[in-house]
């Protein structure tokens, strides 16, 4: 499976294991594409909501409406999200985004590579500040 594959990448810290891109190399980033996929995976969600709970959780003072768009459309594009319109609520139909089997398994690789980058990071971190 090719897209399970792991990917090396170039790193100030040498051997620096990189799970496969967060979807497509579109717009957004990849801390932002994370950031989604990490929220949907606690529950589905409508863009809006995403919208008004991503800064909190990638660090920004605020995301752009299109860009996150763009980006939802994207990971759907890539089997990471799925979606589907709720017509059921009072007001206009909203889409609610799902992670997927897939995303789910994006995320756990990415969750893997953060904890090996932040051990690595931190041993970096002790040895410099002599401790």
């Amino acid at each position: 499976m090719g897209r399970e594959a792991a990917r090396w990448a170039r790193s100030p810290l040498p051997s620096a294991p990189r799970p496969r891109p967060l979807g497509r190399a579109r717009s957004g980033g990849a801390v932002q594409r994370a950031g989604a996929l990490l929220l949907l995976r606690e529950r589905p969600a409508h863009g809006y909501e995403l919208l008004e709970a991503l800064p909190d959780v990638i660090g920004e003072a605020r995301v752009d409406m299109g860009n996150l768009y763009r980006v939802l459309r994207a990971l759907e594009e890539d089997g990471l999200v799925s979606s589907e319109w709720q017509a059921d609520a009072p007001g206009p139909a909203k889409r609610t985004y799902e992670l997927t089997p897939e995303g789910r398994r994006l995320l756990d690789e990415w969750a893997t590579a953060l904890r090996r980058s932040r051990e690595r990071i931190d041993g970096f971190l002790t040895r410099y500040e002599g401790r």
